[in-house]
């Protein structure tokens, strides 16, 4: 992956007319792309209709990113591709969620219901995502795609934050981007390294407790981890 210095010379370049730019960024934010899209399928748009909206929404960024913003690109197309397809989601009325995010619908709002009822306040971003077992960034995806008992810009009686304001002090727009491309790094990997990461990086586990799960010695986890880290290194430069 290109670094930031290549990145905005191309983007100069597409932004003075070069297609030749224009292209080359759109293939390198493929992925980015396809990560955001991920999360608005459903019967009604097909793929390729959501990837053309997503593509859109990067020209857009493309077009109108000032190079002295001082952020990645990334993190200011991320908004610019979720807003491209989010109007026509909303524009042709074609709301629908998949199973899985209704499900996660349901279990967040009865759980807020349950908390309020027992607490006399609202749930923090933190008790939610542990209640569904997501991370918080997944939670704001889960939230985002139904109106629900609790704003993400609802402000709370006892520090006058509100969940937007919770979710940016936990990390910089850059940590939540490399997370989504992280994750898409992640689900190109096999069954092994998946495991090797899960095991290692979610359960805190020892590379000989994870050698002994996987019936090899220690100095080939230790191998395969260092492969797995450098492969994520050079795809996050």
């Amino acid at each position: 992956m290109p670094n930031i210095e290549q990145t905005f010379e191309l983007i100069r370049q597409a932004q003075a007319g070069d297609e030749a730019a224009k292209t080359a960024l759109l293939e390198q934010n493929t992925p980015l792309i396809k990560s955001i899209v991920r999360r608005y399928i459903n019967k009604q748009i097909e793929y390729d209709d959501l990837m053309q909206l997503g593509r859109l929404g990067l020209i857009k960024a493309i077009n109108n990113f000032d190079l002295n913003y001082g952020v990645r690109f990334s993190t200011y197309a991320v908004p610019m591709i979720a807003g491209e397809i989010k109007r026509y989601i909303r524009d042709n009325g074609a709301i629908k969620v998949s199973r899985s995010i209704k499900s996660q619908n349901m279990q967040l709002n009865a759980f807020i219901e349950q908390y309020r009822a027992e607490n006399s306040k609202d749930p923090t971003l933190e008790q939610m995502a542990e209640h569904l077992q997501v991370d918080t960034t997944e939670l704001v995806f889960i939230m985002d795609s139904s109106k629900y008992p609790v704003s993400l810009y609802a402000e709370n009686d006892e520090d006058g934050l509100c969940l937007m304001d919770r979710i940016s002090t936990k990390g910089s727009p850059d940590d939540y981007i490399e997370k989504i491309v992280l994750r898409q790094i992640i689900d190109t990997f096999d069954e092994r390294d998946k495991k090797i990461i899960y095991l290692r990086y979610f359960r805190d586990e020892t590379q000989s407790e994870i050698a002994k799960k996987l019936g090899v010695s220690q100095v080939q986890i230790s191998r395969l981890e260092s492969k797995i880290l450098e492969r994520i290194r050079k795809e996050l430069v």
